[in-house]
């Protein structure tokens, strides 16, 4: 069953069996709907590095904000750079990102806490969104995993991050978010080179030649490969099935749209401090 569904407002995909089991968590995807932003990035850009306005990116953050009932001032953001560093944030971190690209915290692809009233937060168009969950310790997580950070294993890294925490692998669980498919994501050689590094025989076809130096990849599959990898065991794993490509009345796609696009965030964070 897809985890990521519509919630009452269009400018969100709530990450409902998290949502409806753990009490006070907030998680899910964005849409590209419902906010300010002219073309090329209409409507609901999040991103502040991609030349939008930045004066409409702040206003469509506060639109999510709202219809969140988590303010802007709470979210903590960090400036990707596609690799594998994974950082704690605190409550010390909160409002860091959230009005400038550049105070993000510094050149990490991975967030995590164990503070209540933080919300992670982390761009999107295209790349795969990994959240993670260990609800017995109140820790949360987001990781950005394009295909340098999946081959980079920072899947693994997190979950490695995690156990600096003393939790359990099997105390863990991960959902796999929206991203471009294999259905509309073609690479090259020197790529693929690079996951099969990754890949063992157990993992299945993660690719597929289409033509000569031609391959379908699903990046997806590479990434819970490599949980599994880390010990998740498979039923503590939720995939989606929405493809950022194909569904362009709802998301941004870098690849489809050539570069020239807005970005969706990803989000996490429990409202309130809750028993543990």
């Amino acid at each position: 069953m897809e985890p990521f569904v519509k919630s009452k407002k269009e400018t969100l995909l709530s990450l409902e069996p998290w949502e409806s089991k753990y009490a006070n968590l907030t998680a899910g995807f964005t849409t590209k709907k419902g906010g300010v932003s002219s073309p090329p990035y209409e409507s609901l850009n999040l991103g502040l590095h991609v030349n939008d306005s930045a004066k409409d990116v702040v206003k469509n953050r506060h639109i999510v904000a709202e219809q969140l009932s988590f303010p802007l001032e709470s979210w903590v953001c960090a400036e990707q750079v596609h690799g594998t560093t994974i950082q704690k944030v605190t409550m010390n971190d909160k409002g860091k990102g959230t009005q400038s690209y550049s105070d993000g915290i510094a050149k990490c692809d991975g967030i995590y806490t164990k503070d209540p009233s933080v919300l992670l937060s982390l761009c999107f168009a295209d790349c795969v969104p990994l959240y993670f969950i260990a609800p017995n310790y109140h820790c949360i997580g987001l990781a950005h995993a394009g295909w340098r950070g999946t081959v980079g294993n920072i899947a693994g890294e997190m979950i490695s991050a995690f156990k600096s925490e003393g939790i359990r692998e099997s105390e863990i669980f991960v959902t796999i978010g929206p991203s471009i498919g294999e259905c509309c994501y073609i690479v090259n050689d020197e790529v693929i080179d690079l996951v099969k590094t990754v890949l063992d025989d157990r993992s299945g076809s993660a690719y597929n030649e289409v033509e000569k130096g031609q391959y379908t990849l699903n990046l997806q599959k590479v990434n819970k490969h490599l949980l599994l990898q880390a010990g998740i065991a498979e039923e503590n794993i939720l995939l989606s099935s929405r493809c950022t490509s194909c569904e362009s009345e709802t998301f941004f796609s870098h690849r489809r749209d050539e570069g020239k696009t807005g970005r969706m965030f990803s989000f996490i964070g429990y409202k309130e401090s809750v028993n543990l």
